[in-house]
């Protein structure tokens, strides 16, 4: 039986999938899988890819005829994975030896849904240790208690898919997949969807995923139309939070962290082109219009003036009727 099933999606790195890979390998146990999903990558990476199948213990070549961002490839993936439990990794990441070992004894010694993880962010040469906001570890948690309070980040603003470790009866319960489709933030509604409905949860402090931040290919560095993808994600945790037994509690979290966002991408608006720019304005405009206008009043009363004024200004922008979504 497999225990453990990764998923890397990979499109375009090809710089940055020999080290992935060779990560892989350093992990590797007879009883695990590694669902490589090629996501219809131009440059070198298929070739790459064509080799770890053959050389890689466990490897699991998929190939997309079409591209369809990283939500689409990671779906593709949980749909092949065989494994008791399933771990995510991106194609331009990578682990340190033995790593996977010691998560699969985590989550068999908690016997939770799902474990959390810190991770090390690299930029450049530098090395950063980000840890999940939730004080409490190695002890099984109720998920929706680490949705609140809404002031504070928790652990829905640590939305890293790779982070972490999930029973596959998260994929039974229909838990585990991604919205179809979403080129950026698309683990935003997945995190907001786990912890909303799954049992039960815990965090520890292992450390062994290398989060390659600056890729000049990842979206994030991208200023065109797919990052606007944001406004899809985010419309989906309001409109999925507004349906909660608890919505009364949930919503000014979900909404304040919506905010943020959102005056987040107004903030640096120049690293997109144009026609982009004007787009961004005109959906920020119509979600702030979408959102209850009670909270919005309230959480944008909470927020530092400098980025408030940024929402003010675009919340008073004409709306058109076609302008409601990406």
């Amino acid at each position: 039986m497999v225990k453990l099933s990764v998923i890397v999606p990979f499109y375009n790195v090809q710089q940055y999938a020999p080290d992935t890979l060779r990560s892989l390998r350093a992990n590797a146990r007879e009883d695990f899988e590694f669902i490589l999903v090629d996501d219809c990558s131009r440059d070198g990476t298929p070739e790459i890819l064509a080799r770890a199948e053959r050389e890689l213990p466990g490897a699991v070549l998929v190939r997309h005829e079409q591209n369809g961002g990283l939500a689409t490839a990671r779906n593709t993936g949980i749909d092949r994975a065989r494994g008791e439990y399933l771990t995510f990794l991106d194609g331009d990441d990578w682990l340190a030896p033995g790593y996977y070992d010691r998560l699969v004894s985590s989550i068999e010694d908690l016997g939770c849904d799902f474990v959390r993880t810190d991770h090390v962010q690299c930029t450049g040469r530098t090395r950063a240790v980000h840890r999940v906001p939730q004080g409490r570890r190695n002890v099984v948690l109720n998920p929706r208690g680490s949705i609140l309070p809404a002031d504070r980040s928790t652990s829905v603003d640590y939305p890293y898919a790779w982070a972490g470790i999930y029973h596959r009866r998260l994929v039974d319960r229909g838990l585990l997949h991604f919205t179809h489709g979403l080129r950026t933030a698309e683990d935003r509604p997945w995190i907001w969807k786990l912890h909303r409905e799954a049992e039960s949860f815990a965090v520890v402090g292992l450390l062994g995923v290398y989060y390659r931040r600056g890729v000049a290919s990842s979206l994030t560095q991208i200023g065109d139309a797919r990052q606007l993808d944001f406004i899809r994600a985010f419309d989906q945790v309001i409109e999925e939070t507004a349906k909660d037994r608890e919505a009364d509690r949930l919503i000014l979290k979900a909404v304040r962290t919506y905010c943020a966002v959102m005056a987040h991408h107004l903030g640096s608006i120049e690293r997109f082109e144009p026609a982009v720019a004007r787009q961004l304005r005109s959906l920020c405009a119509a979600a702030l219009k979408r959102l209850p206008q009670d909270v919005l009043t309230q959480v944008m009363d909470a927020m530092d003036p400098q980025r408030a004024a940024r929402l003010r200004r675009v919340r008073r922008r004409p709306t058109t009727s076609r302008t409601v979504s990406v």
